[in-house]
């Protein structure tokens, strides 16, 4: 087992996370104005808008629910201000966010008005956020940090070096009692059948499949010719990817080289099975993903990219890997790991996966990610379908 230890924040449920965020939540799109006041008023609070919470209904109504809870859950949020238009789905998110232990208050704008809510709002919020910074960090176990990783502006630099890198980790930290999630279901074509050889059990290979082929026939059903820079993007291409397999491929390094995934999760779905790695069914672009994994408990995310990829989260730092000496050299500002001397041969994967861990104990202690202190704060949500 490994002897490592981070500081972290251990949250009223047991789980540890790596941030003490006081966030202001919006319900729905038309309460962000109230929200982004709070937040201007108190300093230390965080306010995160976004475009839905309106008229959704079915499966997509239930992914928005999960998200936003699960954004507030976070081990990384110390306390959740939770406004929103009407008191029904306001209190639905409080009451979710609740169950964690966590300190939570919500506030309904219709029959009290705006300037009246942001008023009450603010008291609470600055309660909140003068509690939360009594908190102090304490000394905790790595293998108790929830990782999720995926990659962005892949090149053929990616599979060969970042990638590998963070399969390395993966290996490491699932071999030593940790918890970790790949996603990027449209990422995987052509892999797919790798993807499913490394599932653990004949229920868990059917479980992926059946996800994947979900992706596959919205994909046949909704295109008007193919994906051509879509997947692969531009970016990919004009990094030598010339196809949607070839990404896979790269892609499916994040893996690791040892481990089985023991579950396969809905999108903001979280790990219900103990430690280990899982497959969440997430969408390929980046600020989605990483808020679909923010919101299911990861404290901190591994981002391997070729090209150069500037995505963040509000909540869950996001690591940048890259092994491309060029965006080292024109990109140095979002990179916080260099393994460009795998590609030289003067440095092994394995030797990449000890610097990577190295930079997310650094990280977990409060060292800011690039993306973090560059003001990245990329949460966006996903949506199945049109609403109502």
């Amino acid at each position: 087992m490994s002897l490592k230890k981070i500081l972290g924040y251990r949250r009223e449920n047991g789980r540890v996370g790596i941030r003490n965020h006081v966030i202001i939540l919006p319900v729905d799109d038309i309460s962000n104005a109230a929200c982004e006041a709070v937040a201007h008023n108190v300093a230390g609070t965080m306010a995160l808008p976004h475009a839905y919470g309106r008229l959704q209904f079915g499966e997509d109504l239930e992914l928005f629910f999960r998200t936003v809870i699960g954004t507030g859950t976070n081990p990384n949020v110390a306390a959740v201000v939770v406004i929103g238009i009407e008191p029904g789905w306001t209190g639905r998110i409080v009451d979710g966010i609740a169950k964690s232990g966590k300190p939570v208050k919500g506030f309904a704008i219709e029959k009290h008005g705006q300037i009246a809510t942001v008023a009450a709002a603010s008291w609470a919020a600055k309660e909140m956020v003068q509690a939360a910074s009594e908190i102090q960090r304490t000394e905790c176990s790595f293998e108790e940090l929830y990782i999720s990783v995926k990659c962005g502006e892949s090149d053929t630099t990616t599979g060969l070096s970042s990638c590998p890198t963070v399969g390395n980790v993966i290996d490491k930290h699932c071999a030593t009692g940790g918890m970790a999630s790949f996603g990027e279901t449209s990422e995987l074509t052509g892999g797919e059948n790798i993807v499913e050889g490394k599932a653990a059990s004949e229920e868990v290979k059917k479980k992926f499949r059946a996800m994947f082929d979900h992706y596959t026939d919205m994909i046949m059903k909704e295109k008007t010719d193919d994906l051509s820079e879509s997947q692969p993007t531009k970016g990919n291409i004009a990094g030598g990817l010339s196809t949607i397999e070839e990404k896979a491929m790269g892609n499916i390094e994040k893996l690791g080289k040892k481990t089985k995934f023991i579950d396969a999760l809905k999108p903001a779905e979280t790990p219900g099975k103990g430690p280990g790695l899982y497959f969440m069914d997430t969408s390929s672009a980046a600020a989605e993903a990483v808020t679909l994994w923010a919101a299911s408990g990861a404290v901190v995310h591994l981002f391997p990219t070729g090209q150069g990829n500037i995505i963040g989260n509000p909540i869950e730092p996001v690591i940048k890997i890259t092994g491309n000496p060029q965006t080292v050299a024109t990109m140095s500002e979002h990179i916080d790991v260099d393994v460009s001397a795998i590609l030289r041969g003067e440095m092994s994967i394995d030797q990449a996966g000890d610097r990577l861990i190295d930079m997310i104990v650094r990280t977990a202690n409060g060292r800011l990610t690039a993306a973090e202190a560059l003001n990245h704060r990329e949460f966006v949500m996903t949506k199945l379908y049109r609403s109502a």
